[in-house]
């Protein structure tokens, strides 16, 4: 082999995973068809799950420390949300995906792992022992596992054949990164009477300290081929439509025209071979929900990749991976499309429409409400699987980030490993077998006793017997 995982594709999912790879000291080689990292910022937050998963890393103080990263609220279908929910303390930033790649691209470079660019795959094979990948120049490569993080218009997936239904996209909305004079006095999302709309966010500032926006222009005049380029003159009647004389275009930096297609592979493995990221599903971009989501992808399978290539995952360890994120995918899917219907993004003005969104607008105030939808967008209210053990309620959720006397839980797990807590020092002779990959916390502790794994969710909680958790999810022991 010439090395244990290749990944394809060097954004936001593909890194993360390397990164978690490295971690646990798997041989990876990340490639990537572009010649140098897009500029372009592209996603523009970072949601609390995401957060606390690269807290659990330790680079979370890092990534902030690169700019100036405030604090914002989310949004369902531009009803303002809280920055976080009653579970999570960490509040939603505003990261644009370039500097989230650039980020990595350091942290990675830092350890001797550097993306291969100028590399175009163009054809794949497996077999019982690993996969062949093969590219445009004549070159190929050879690694026991595959995955594909090269995005929405996936080339791992056309070589897998790999079946994508979904909805296809029926209209277009236009994205774009501008300066703008007035919008700080304007609501951040506007509609007008004839079905025009505006959205708006702030992206950080450009070199030179001046703020950005990430502007979306939606409508009955905004539905064009996605290939049709835009223009400073389209944004800036779009800008006039909605907000008449009170906004102005400073600066286009970049802009693009994006569909509401709606599509899921049917299956995140064959064979050995993973799909993750937006090469697994593609939606409108709300909420940054697809980076947060490819990330989260890349965080679940990153360690069960390296159990299989340290020998330790149990026989069906890397299925899990299918078996808990496309149930993930599959409901940030579902928000998507309701999103979409209460935001009228078509600009139908349907009489029905804006009825359910009056009422949608109104129980949105509740804040139990505003807690469960901020937990739906950031993936805190999904909950993972765990056959034996869900009775519990922390089972198959993110592990609160415990203070531990003068460590915290997010910080034991930047070892990778996964983590017992044992406060009464019950279960040490248990626990012993398992003592390469699982660290045990014992007394000192003030919590109940529970398993977490290195993804930082809890897969058993409570008094009874640990060993079958430890089994599934940590193989047989010593």
């Amino acid at each position: 082999m010439d090395t244990d995982v290749l990944i394809v594709g060097a954004g936001p999912t593909g890194m993360t995973l390397a990164n978690e790879l490295l971690l646990a000291g798997v041989s990876t080689v990340l490639v990537d068809r572009l010649s140098q990292r897009s500029d372009l910022s592209k996603a523009g937050g970072v949601q609390s799950r995401t957060l606390a998963a690269l807290d659990q890393r330790g680079l979370l103080e890092p990534l902030l420390a690169t700019g100036d990263h405030p604090v914002t609220t989310g949004h369902f279908a531009g009803v303002p949300l809280p920055h976080h929910s009653d579970r999570h303390q960490l509040p939603w930033r505003s990261v644009p995906q370039v500097v989230i790649e650039g980020f990595f691209e350091q942290h990675l470079a830092a350890h001797s792992l550097h993306a291969r660019r100028d590399h175009e795959l163009v054809g794949l094979a497996q077999d019982d022992d690993g996969v062949t990948a093969a590219f445009a120049d004549g070159a190929t490569l050879r690694s026991r596992y595959l995955v594909a993080a090269d995005g929405a218009h996936s080339t791992v997936r056309s070589l897998l054949r790999a079946e994508f239904p979904g909805q296809p996209g029926t209209l277009t909305i236009t994205a774009a990164d501008v300066r703008l004079d007035g919008i700080e006095q304007c609501a951040s999302h506007t509609w007008n009477e004839d079905g025009h709309w505006a959205a708006h966010f702030p992206l950080g500032t450009d070199p030179r300290g001046r703020p950005l926006r990430r502007l979306v222009l939606g409508g009955p005049d905004q539905v064009r081929p996605r290939e049709t380029p835009v223009t400073e003159d389209d944004i800036r009647d779009g800008l006039s439509t909605v907000f008449g004389t009170r906004v102005h275009l400073l600066e286009l930096r970049y802009a693009r025209r994006i569909t509401n297609a709606s599509r899921q592979v049917g299956q995140y493995r064959h064979g050995r071979v993973f799909l993750a990221g937006d090469a697994a599903h593609v939606h409108l971009p709300l909420g940054a929900q697809g980076m947060n989501t490819g990330m989260q992808d890349a965080f679940n399978l990153g360690w069960k990749l390296a159990a299989a290539v340290h020998g330790w995952a149990a026989k069906d360890l890397l299925d899990t991976y299918h078996d808990e994120r496309h149930p993930a995918g599959a409901a940030v899917l579902r928000n998507v499309r309701a999103q979409s219907l209460l935001m009228d993004w078509a600009g139908t003005r349907d009489p029905e429409v804006l009825a359910a969104r009056e009422i949608f607008t109104a129980m949105a105030q509740l804040p139990d409400v505003q807690h469960h939808l901020a937990d739906l967008m950031s993936g805190m209210a999904h909950r993972y699987p765990m056959p034996g053990t869900e009775t519990h309620p922390l089972v198959g959720r993110p592990a609160p980030d415990l203070h531990l006397g003068p460590t915290r839980v997010h910080a034991l797990l930047r070892s990778g490993h996964g983590i017992l807590l044992d406060p009464a020092d019950a279960f040490a002779k248990a626990a012993d077998p398992w003592s390469d990959r699982v660290d045990r916390v014992g007394q000192g502790t003030d919590t109940e006793p529970m398993l977490i794994r290195p993804d930082g969710y809890v897969c058993w909680a409570g008094e009874s017997d640990p060993e079958p958790a430890l089994d599934r999810w940590f193989g047989e022991s010593r």
